[in-house]
């Protein structure tokens, strides 16, 4: 046997466990993916001008899908709904809980008797076919978007189940110069 062909055969070998190694690791990494995706964070764009003034149609954001698995939502909190109540995913900021009165007057919201302060509102707010005040049923939220006057919500949806809260927006990741936090 020639130098030549000792080399060969473990150059071959090794061009065969990095070629094993791909087909192992890609679908491993196939299924990490889709686990984190399904369950712990995702990526979701903005797909309407009802968040404007906060979010903008065409921004992309990060799920958070964990959170709300170990407390629950929070008034504010910016969520991602996706259930029966609506046809399509919505970004929706959360204004009433279980059990909250939801009363609308001179264009602000009142919670539970008290104003809600809202600086992040574009427009002002009209029960638009809400009859107000209005308790949220047990086991559901009472959600709107922050563009007050071009926003399809609970308003004229009713409350959204507990069970359709996807998720919490954390962090807006495109374009990068908005880059951030979401609030």
């Amino acid at each position: 046997m020639d130098k030549h062909d000792q080399t060969a055969a473990p150059a071959k070998k090794s061009l065969t466990r990095e070629i094993l190694g791909w087909v192992w690791i890609i679908p491993v990494a196939f299924v990490a993916n889709m686990l984190i995706q399904n369950y712990a964070f995702a990526q979701t764009e903005v797909r309407s001008i009802s968040m404007q003034g906060t979010l903008y149609e065409g921004q992309r954001l990060i799920e958070n899908k964990l959170t709300y698995r170990f407390s629950d939502p929070g008034r504010g909190d910016i969520i991602i709904l996706d259930g029966p109540e609506y046809k399509d995913r919505l970004i929706k900021r959360l204004i009433g809980l279980p059990g909250d009165i939801i009363d609308m007057k001179d264009g602000r919201v009142y919670v539970n008797g008290e104003l809600l302060e809202e600086p992040y509102v574009k427009g002002t707010t009209y029960a638009a076919g809400l009859s107000v005040p209005y308790t949220v049923p047990e086991g559901h939220v009472f959600v709107m978007g922050d563009n007050r006057e071009r926003s399809t919500d609970s308003r004229q949806l009713g409350p959204f189940a507990l069970t359709s809260v996807e998720g919490k927006a954390v962090l807006r990741v495109w374009p990068l110069k908005d880059f951030g936090q979401v609030d």
